[in-house]
């Protein structure tokens, strides 16, 4: 029986993927930024901004982060062919397409179970990533393609069209187990008649029981007249102003069932019963996907923002305004969630996340990471960023986060072209790394030397560069001892790796040869990083430098 064929986008260049190397992430204490205390018991101090290629960040979070991530947006190049300042731009669409392809096979591996990504494009790549999504999230994981409004005034200058809205294709890692937030029903929040909150801090208003205003009457519903009991012990029926018999809203069956929705009130004429409405059920609605510029902001929006933030410095071409970030953050994540962009710009996603109470991680390679990004979150924390969001969330500063930059690749050349550790890393980042890259949790012992990380709670790794010798292999066989296993790898050793039943030997650099792409630090979307051309036919796919 032949295989029913896949149905499937097709490029230049797709069955080829890079062989990522999982790098070690260097926290620069200079670069990390925390209030000097306490601002509220909510204030967040773990937020991440790693400072390089964001494919291989996102390898590098791969082992900490897998299914922890509640929120993703991206603002990837929109390949337009335009040459903006931060940014090449203009990439054939089959390169771009491997590109995205191979960030967003990380990123969904990066989403928790009941996580969604949106991916911010315009028309010149959307429909193409939207089908290449498709493959790597499952169709039925699609929820919307959000219509955003980015132009509050139509271009004079367009050839064709004017263009005002943007893409925002949103997927669900399981849209079985994601759960959307709702929106207000009015912009203003609740409506004023929610004038009161129970003991759980819900918004509700009172409604009477009884019916009033058109076939309020017994006759009208009999089955509608019965008594109900108040607080007192008073019997109470549903009599209208003029004392005539009138009808409860529910059944006596609804009535016990909700009465922990009845809020009695005595006034001048007794007890008279009333139910809460809450406003979580009945003003709120699902959002919409048009998204109009008064709502959530435009372009001109988002840079009068970067202006009022760095005053003098050019604004970004494309920055986002912290609405249109608040109204996703606000529709897929609760407070506490993590939230990450790994296409940082100039950092409003991590700003807005930051007011809004969410956990943030954040990837930029291009120089504005310390030149935009850094100083904006500064005054975030600072509490001196007044625009954006600041007063319609409260935001008052506090919380932090560290600055990270990617190791440099565990292996290097030396000057006989030989492939040999890499002489910035120390004994510490030789262990981290190497646990990275089998697969263990790198936590050192204080106690015990060979006890660098485990995969389980009886296997260990050891780490170093020394050439092990019969008796120190036998010394480690006896230490580990009967019920637990060590993966030992180091530069050299001498006798037989069997004659240890407790002990897996392995040499570096050469066990790990094979196993990723070498001294390659930039993966970025530049056209001086794109992968070479593809060989004739019959010969080596595409291949990257």
């Amino acid at each position: 029986m032949t295989q029913k064929p896949k149905l499937e986008l097709t490029w230049i260049g797709k069955e080829t993927q890079p062989k990522l190397e999982p790098r070690i992430l260097l926290e620069d204490p200079a670069k990390s930024y925390h209030a000097p205390h306490r601002v509220t018991d909510h204030d967040l101090f773990d937020n991440r901004l790693i400072f390089g290629d964001n494919l291989l960040a996102l390898k590098a979070l791969e082992q900490e982060f897998t299914g922890k991530i509640k929120c993703i947006y991206i603002d990837p190049p929109y390949n337009t062919g335009s040459a903006f300042e931060h940014y090449d731009d203009g990439l054939e669409h089959s390169i771009w397409l491997s590109l995205m392809r191979d960030r967003l096979d990380l990123l969904r591996s990066l989403l928790a179970e009941n996580g969604s990504i949106w991916i911010n494009l315009d028309d010149t790549e959307a429909h193409y990533c939207k089908v290449l999504a498709d493959e790597i999230f499952g169709r039925r994981n699609f929820l919307a393609n959000v219509i955003w409004e980015k132009a509050d005034s139509p271009r004079m200058d367009a050839e064709f069209f004017s263009t005002r809205h943007d893409h925002i294709l949103v997927f669900a890692k399981n849209s079985e187990t994601f759960k959307i937030n709702k929106v207000p029903a009015n912009e203003g929040g609740l409506a004023k008649h929610y004038d009161k909150v129970d003991d759980l801090g819900r918004p509700y208003y009172l409604k009477p029981l009884r019916t009033m205003g058109g076939e309020d009457a017994r006759s009208d519903r009999p089955t509608l007249f019965f008594p109900l009991t108040a607080p007192d012990g008073t019997i109470v029926f549903p009599l209208r102003k003029d004392g005539t018999e009138g009808r409860w809203r529910w059944s006596k069956e609804r009535t016990e069932a909700d009465k922990h929705l009845i809020e009695w009130i005595h006034g001048r004429s007794g007890w008279v019963p009333y139910y809460r409405i809450y406003g979580d059920v009945e003003s709120y609605r699902p959002p919409e996907t048009i998204w109009h510029q008064a709502e959530v902001g435009s372009n001109r929006t988002s840079k009068a923002e970067i202006k009022a933030l760095f005053n003098g410095v050019k604004a970004f071409d494309t920055p986002k305004p912290e609405k249109l970030i608040e109204r996703v953050i606000s529709l897929a994540t609760n407070p506490g969630d993590w939230v990450l962009d790994s296409f940082a710009g100039s950092g409003t996603t991590g700003a807005v996340a930051h007011k809004m109470g969410r956990r943030w991680i954040m990837v930029e390679l291009g120089e504005h990471c310390h030149t935009h990004i850094i100083p904006r979150l500064k005054k975030v924390i600072d509490g001196d960023d007044k625009g954006g969001i600041t007063e319609a969330v409260g935001w008052k500063g506090g919380g932090g986060f560290r600055y990270y930059r990617l190791a440099p690749s565990l292996l290097e050349k030396d000057k006989w072209g030989n492939w040999v550790i890499n002489k910035a890393y120390n004994p510490t980042m030789l262990a981290e790394a190497v646990c990275k890259l089998e697969g263990f949790t790198y936590a050192p012992s204080d106690t015990v030397y060979w006890q660098h990380g485990h995969s389980t709670e009886r296997d260990f790794i050891y780490v170093t560069t020394q050439n092990l010798s019969y008796e120190q292999l036998q010394a480690l066989s006896d230490e580990v001892g009967e019920g637990r296993t060590l993966l030992v790898m180091c530069s050299a050793f001498r006798g037989k790796p069997d004659r240890y039943p407790n002990l897996t030997i392995k040499k570096i650099p050469k066990a790990v040869m094979a196993r990723c792409e070498w001294g390659k630090d930039d993966y970025s979307l530049r056209v001086e990083n794109l992968p070479k051309a593809p060989a004739p036919p019959g010969q080596q796919g595409l291949e990257f430098s």
